[in-house]
């Protein structure tokens, strides 16, 4: 057997640099975001097929969990607490960051499908993603 290379693919925008699809002969997805500002709210969306599993690699988040019920409920992700955080069907998922440069990378179980995407935008659960001082 010999070695070889797939490319990955990249996407950039005003919220974050990502690497999609990492390893491509995986079932799933395994995604990594770079998120250079914390200014940036990346939400809501769900899916209705899909899980989706994060993990903060480097840095903090700031993740808004919507239930069906539009109950909200605030994680944190952090390098100095390694965890993973499950996020089932039907909850409507977003995330900021809270340090700049800050990497979140998350595994999908189902390839990306825009069929199985469903979007609302920052605000519309009533939700604040302000961070209190302490």
């Amino acid at each position: 057997m010999v070695h070889s290379f797939e490319n990955i693919q990249y996407h950039e925008d005003d919220r974050a640099q990502r690497l999609l699809n990492v390893y491509n002969s995986i079932d799933g997805q395994i995604n990594i975001s770079y998120v250079n500002s914390t200014s940036h709210i990346v939400a809501w969306h769900k899916h209705h097929i899909q899980t989706d599993y994060w993990c903060c690699v480097k840095g903090s988040f700031k993740v808004g969990l919507a239930y069906p019920d539009e109950t909200i409920v605030w994680e944190y992700l952090s390098d100095k607490n390694p965890r993973v955080l499950q996020i089932p069907p039907n909850i409507y998922h977003g995330y900021k960051a809270l340090e700049p440069n800050s990497i979140m990378m998350y595994y999908l179980t189902e390839k990306y499908d825009t069929n199985d995407e469903f979007k609302a935008a920052p605000g519309d659960f009533g939700e604040s993603w302000n961070t209190e001082n302490k």
